[in-house]
C-alpha cells in the first residue's frame, strides 16, 4: 500500500509539473510516450503477437503526434470533428462498454480488441491536447477522489458486489462513496472558483453541474471496470509491471482515459 501511494504521488507530481511548465510540444511528446506504453500493454491484452504489439504501439505514438499537429494548426473549439470524437467516446463509455461488459468481455479476434484500444485511448489523448491545463488537472483530481472515496467506502461498507464476474472487490457501496466524494469536491470547486460560481446562479444550473460531475464519476468507474474486463479475458492480474505497486501504465490511467473525453464534450457544449 505504501509503495502504491508513493508511486502515485511521484507520477502525479511529475505529470502536473509537465502539464503546467513544459512547452506544449514537449508535453505532447510525453503524452505520446505514455499512450505508446499503454498501447503495448493493450496489444498484449488483445492477444497480438510480439511484432504486432510493437507496430501497434508505434502507430499509437504516431496517431498522438498527428493529433498534436492537427490541433496546433487550428482552434479546436470551432472544429465539428473534435466534438464528434468526444461524442463518440462518450457514447462508447456510456452505452457500448457497459453493454459489452454485461454480456461478457471474452477473448475475441485480436484485431477487434486492438481496434477498441484506439477508441479507448485516442479521444483521451485529444482531450489532453486541447483542454486548458487547469481543467485537465480538475478532471484528474476528480478521478483520484472518486477512486479513493470508492476504495475506502467499499472497504468500510461494501456488501453488494458491483460486477463480481469482472472485479469482485468493487461494490455498489463503493460507487456511492465515490459519487458522494465527487459531489463534495464539485461543491468545493464551485465556491473556490469565482468564474464557476458566477455561472451557477440557479437551481437548474446547479443540478446540471452536479449531474455532469456525477457523469464523470460514472465514466471513471466504467473505464476502470472495462480495463479489468480486458485483463480478465486475457487471464492476467495486471496490464504490465512498469509501475511499482500499480502494475502497468493502463492500470494507472484506466479511469482517466474514460473521464477526459466526457469532460471535453461537456466543455465543448458549454457556451
Amino acid at each position: 500500500m505504501i509503495q502504491r501511494a508513493l508511486t502515485a504521488v511521484v507520477l502525479l507530481a511529475g505529470f502536473v509539473g509537465a502539464l503546467f511548465w513544459l512547452p506544449r510540444s514537449l508535453f505532447a511528446a510525453l503524452v505520446a510516450l505514455i499512450v505508446g506504453l499503454a498501447a503495448l500493454e493493450w496489444a498484449r491484452l488483445s492477444g497480438l503477437a510480439p511484432a504486432a504489439r510493437r507496430f501497434y504501439g508505434a502507430a499509437m505514438v504516431g496517431a498522438a503526434a498527428g493529433l498534436f499537429w492537427i490541433t496546433q494548426s487550428s482552434p479546436w473549439t470551432g472544429q465539428p470533428w473534435v466534438a464528434a470524437v468526444f461524442a463518440a467516446a462518450t457514447l462508447f463509455w456510456a452505452v457500448i462498454a457497459p453493454t459489452w461488459m454485461a454480456f461478457g468481455v471474452r477473448a475475441a479476434a485480436p484485431p477487434l480488441l486492438a481496434g477498441t484500444g484506439l477508441v479507448v485511448m485516442l479521444p483521451a489523448v485529444l482531450a489532453l491536447l486541447v483542454l486548458p491545463p487547469l481543467l485537465v488537472l480538475a478532471v484528474l483530481a476528480l478521478v483520484w477522489i472518486a477512486d479513493s472515496a470508492a476504495y475506502f467506502a467499499g472497504r468500510a461498507l461494501g456488501r453488494h458486489q458491483l460486477a463480481p464476474a469482472i472485479s469482485p472487490g468493487k461494490t455498489w457501496e463503493g460507487v456511492a462513496g465515490g459519487l458522494l466524494g465527487v459531489q463534495v469536491y464539485a461543491i468545493i470547486c464551485a465556491f473556490l472558483i469565482p468564474a464557476l460560481e458566477s455561472r451557477l446562479e440557479g437551481g437548474v444550473q446547479w443540478l446540471l453541474y452536479l449531474g455532469g460531475m456525477g457523469l464523470l464519476c460514472a465514466a471513471s468507474i466504467v473505464g476502470d471496470l472495462f480495463e479489468s474486463a480486458m485483463k480478465r479475458q486475457a487471464s492476467v492480474k495486471d496490464s504490465g509491471t512498469l509501475l511499482p505497486g500499480h502494475g502497468g501504465m493502463l492500470d494507472r490511467i484506466d479511469s482517466a482515459v474514460a473521464a477526459l473525453p466526457v469532460a471535453a464534450l461537456i466543455a465543448y457544449a458549454l457556451p
